[in-house]
Formats: C-alpha cells, structure tokens, sequence
C-alpha cells in the first residue's frame, strides 16, 4: 500500500470516528427532539439485526435467506418466558439471545458445508420450517402471537414501563452490539473471515479450517439476532409470527445493502431508513410501501452496489487520493 493511500486511509478512520461520536450524540438526543422512543426503540433493534446479519454477509461472504427464524425465536423465546413463567427481563433476553445460538449452530452445522446458493437455499429451507414450527406450537398463540409481554424491572431496580428508559437501554445494548461488531472484524479471527470471503480456497491452502470460522461467524451472527428480537419483544410488548417471517429475512438483506454491505455503519443507516420509510408510509400507501422499498431496492442494486455509507467511504478515498 503506497504512503498516500494510507493516508487517505487514516483520514478516512479519523472522519468515520467523527461521524461515529456525532451519531450516537444524535441518538441520545432523538428522544429529546420529539422523534417518539418506541419508533427509536424498534429502529435501534432491526439496526442490531442488521449487524447481526452483516457480520455474515459483508465480512464473511455468506449469504443467509432465512436470518428472520432467529430473531422470531428469540422473540418467542423471551416473550414466553417473561410472560408465562415469570422471568426477569434480563434472563428472558438472555435466554432468547441463546436460543438464537442454540438454533444458529443447528443450521449452520447442516448448511455451512455448502456455498453459495446452495447455503443460502438450505437457510431458507430451515427458517421456514422453524416458522411452521411456530405457526403450530401451542405457547405461540397461532396467528395472534404473544401479546402483553411485561417489560419489569432490569436487574432489579430499573423499572422499564418509562419509554425513554426502555430506550436507553436498547441504545446502550445497540452501542454495545455495535463495538463488538467492530472488535470481531479487527480482531485475527476477523482478518481470517475477510480471506475466505476474498478467496476460501487460498485460505484453505493457507491450512485455516474455514467451516470452523465460517460456523462461528453464522452464531455469533445468529446470536446477536437473537438479541435484537428479544429486546424488541420485551420494549414492544408482544411477538408474533411476522418477527420470523421470511419477508423479514429479506429486509435485513435489504438494509445492509441499501446502507452499505461490508460497512460498520451503513447497516444502521439502512435499517433507519428502512424503518423509518414503514412508518412514515404505511398510512399514506398501505400496502404499496412494500413496492416502494422494492423498488428502492432494485435502485441500490442498480445504481448503489456499494450502499450509501460504501458509495460515501469510496468517493473520500477518491478525494483523498488524488490529493497532492
């Protein structure tokens, strides 16, 4: 890498630092600008199913169609647990992140042997399974769902019925989410995921065992969709079978490359804009705001290959590099 280059690089770690510290300044604020907490609050947990998914897709090169049956199980989980047999919050989202882990080891085990279309297709397959399982299940509730989950009190002494203490709690868990995130990709084991993306059969020759690091890669990512479900089940107060629908799978994808697959922000960006879209469109268009985000889609895929964030971080580095 010549000197410029890691200068425009440097400057470009500076600028993101930047915008990172001026984001979350925003996200403590929002509440405080009158944007409503419960909007933020399902916003912050698809940001996290976001990260969730991009951690796989974007720095592991796996592509996974069913991602949703781990958000849903883990929403089902812990809406059960707290409503039905009295857990503490805490323990109901910590249980319904591990179901997420428990079921991301189960399927990525079967599929992660395969490539390609051919994992992606086995994602699906098991994430539609496991939505029958509870289309079917008697503790589910059916087509209703899981309604009036209690939020309770957090570790015992934070009552959650506010909603700007709901949602600074999500923001602090979306935070934590966030920077683990970043620490997984720097970290060895991260470089390692980027060369199997890059090329898994130099990896291999390199004598890395590549399904070991691409199985821990899908649970780490299907854990923490397992967190952002339970979490959304716990401030929202109900599940239901839409969480693993396999129409969300297809919005998280949606979201990471609308804001920028392979970028640390631009799945936040995606899932905000994505999110954001719904609500402010539902009641104008019904049911055509799943065109418009279609249509979105086919746009960033046309026109944004990189996303938004991706398509931003490459024209610095053209700024930067053609600088003198």
């Amino acid at each position: 890498m010549s000197a410029s280059a890691s200068a425009a690089d440097a400057q470009i770690q500076r600028w993101s630092k930047i915008a990172w510290g001026l984001g979350l300044a925003l996200l403590v604020a929002a509440p405080f600008l009158g944007v409503y907490p419960i909007f933020m609050i399902k916003a912050l947990c698809f940001a996290i199913f976001a990260c969730a998914f991009n951690l796989l897709l974007g720095y592991t090169g796996l592509l996974s169609f069913g991602h949703a049956a781990y958000l849903g199980a883990a929403a089902y989980v812990t809406g059960w647990l707290v409503r039905s047999a009295g857990f503490s919050p805490e323990l109901g989202i910590l249980a319904g992140a591990l179901s997420g882990t428990v079921l991301g080891a189960i399927v990525g085990f079967i599929a992660i042997r395969r490539q390609g279309i051919y994992f992606a297709m086995i994602t699906l397959a098991m994430a539609q399974m496991i939505y029958f399982v509870w289309l079917q299940a008697p503790f589910t509730g059916g087509e209703d769902g899981l309604q009036g989950v209690p939020r309770g009190t957090l570790f015992g002494f934070i009552p959650l019925q506010n909603d700007l203490v709901m949602y600074f709690v999500v923001l602090a868990a979306f935070v934590a989410v966030f920077l683990a995130v970043i620490r997984i990709v720097h970290s060895p084991y991260g470089q390692v995921l980027k060369a199997i993306r890059e090329n898994e059969p130099r990896a291999i020759s390199l004598g890395y065992d590549v399904d070991k690091y691409k199985l821990l890669a899908f649970v780490l990512s299907t854990t923490l969709a397992g967190l952002a479900g339970a979490l959304k089940t716990v401030a929202l107060g109900f599940a239901t079978l839409s969480d693993a629908h396999w129409s969300l799978s297809g919005e998280v994808v949606l979201m990471t490359l609308l804001g920028g697959m392979g970028t640390f922000a631009g799945p936040v960006v995606g899932a905000f804009t994505i999110i954001g879209l719904q609500n402010f469109l539902a009641d104008r268009v019904g049911s055509w705001v799943t065109v418009i985000i279609g249509a979105i889609f086919v746009v960033c895929v046309v026109g944004f290959r990189r996303g938004f964030v991706g398509e931003l971080l490459a024209w610095l580095k053209r700024r930067q590099a053609s600088k003198p």
